[in-house]
C-alpha cells in the first residue's frame, strides 16, 4: 500500500480522495472542516498520533501558497482544539511535517504526536 501511495499518480489521487470522498474513508475522525480532516493515525508510532490532511491536493509544505490561507487557519484552529481535548499542553506534544525524502506520502500532512499516554477519545 505504501508503495502505491508513493507513486506519481498517487499525489492527485490522494488529494482527490480527501477532497471528494473523505466521508467514505474508514477513519477514526476527530475533526473535519471544509479544508481539512484530522483523524487517529491508522498505524500509530506514538501513544497519541493524529494526522491532519488537507482536503485538496497539496503535495508538500513548499507548495503552500497564499491561496491556502483558509487551510492554514483551519490547521492551527484544529490543532489548538486537539491540544485542549487531549490535555497536551500539560503532557507535551509535537506537530511534525515531513518533506523531501522523509515524506513518504505525496500529499501534505501533519502529525500531532505525544509520547505520554492520554485519553484517546
Amino acid at each position: 500500500m505504501l508503495t502505491l501511495a508513493r507513486a506519481a499518480i498517487a499525489r492527485r489521487f490522494i488529494g482527490w480522495i480527501f477532497a471528494h470522498m473523505s466521508n467514505l474513508l474508514p477513519l477514526k475522525r476527530l475533526r473535519e472542516t471544509e479544508t481539512l480532516l484530522a483523524f487517529h493515525h491508522p498505524q500509530p508510532n506514538y501513544p497519541l498520533h493524529i494526522l491532519l490532511v488537507p482536503k485538496r491536493t497539496i503535495p508538500n509544505l513548499a507548495a503552500l501558497t497564499p491561496a491556502d490561507a483558509d487551510f492554514t487557519a483551519d490547521l492551527f484552529a484544529v490543532v489548538q482544539s486537539l491540544i485542549a481535548q487531549f490535555d497536551l499542553q500539560q503532557h507535551g506534544y509535537r506537530l511534525i511535517v515531513n518533506g523531501g525524502p522523509n515524506q513518504h506520502i505525496p500529499q501534505l500532512h501533519f502529525h500531532l504526536i505525544s509520547d505520554l499516554p492520554t485519553r484517546l477519545e
